[in-house]
């Protein structure tokens, strides 16, 4: 393989990746706002926790509640509280 194919398939590779990123584009904006308000759910789950000997409140941190909060938000964790209070 001479310089010139390795250049040509150099470029070649570039644009089906700039193609695939174009396609794929929306799902990916989606699967990263979802990472980051599952991890901010963490965050919420972990501070709340930590505020427990002072208000009572506890859930617990695991991943199903912060992908309900990550999902849902404010109604999620009042939600998640509703259902503890409930069971």
């Amino acid at each position: 393989m001479d310089l010139s194919q390795k250049i040509l398939l150099g470029i070649l590779g570039l644009f089906l990746l700039v193609a695939l990123l174009r396609v794929f584009r929306t799902p990916l904006k989606i699967a990263l706002k979802l990472l980051v308000n599952t991890l901010l759910g963490f965050l919420a789950l972990w501070l709340v926790n930590l505020t427990s000997a002072y208000t009572g409140i506890s859930l617990g941190v695991n991943l199903w509640n912060s992908l309900t909060i990550g999902i849902l938000g404010l109604p999620g964790f009042i939600l998640l509280l509703l259902a503890q209070w409930v069971l």
